[in-house]
């Protein structure tokens, strides 16, 4: 039962969330200040969630082939290739790095 409950309150979560975006004014969304805000919570969102894949396993933080994989992509992203290189990049040195024995 505690699982229907859990349901039922993120639903009413979801719904109340949903609601509130909808009841904003939209001079409130009009605003510079709001705009380039809502323009980069995404970016801070992706980091945090790649910084978390990257660097987490459960509740330790690891440094592993992962680490070497976005390091790897990162420098392909330094100099300006294009975006299918980029993760062709990050995915051959994590398998490099594991296939010799780093994690």
């Amino acid at each position: 039962m505690n699982t229907w409950i859990a349901i039922g309150a993120t639903a009413l979560g979801c719904y109340a969330v949903k609601l509130a975006g909808l009841l904003v004014p939209a001079g409130a969304l009009e605003r510079p200040l709001v705009k380039r805000l809502a323009a980069l919570l995404p970016v801070a969102l992706l980091a945090a969630l790649t910084a978390q894949q990257a660097f987490a396993d459960g509740r330790a933080l690891v440094l592993d082939a992962r680490a070497a994989g976005l390091a790897a992509a990162a420098v392909a992203l330094v100099l300006r290739a294009p975006f299918l290189l980029v993760v062709a990049a990050a995915v051959l040195v994590t398998a490099g790095v594991r296939a010799m024995g780093g994690g």
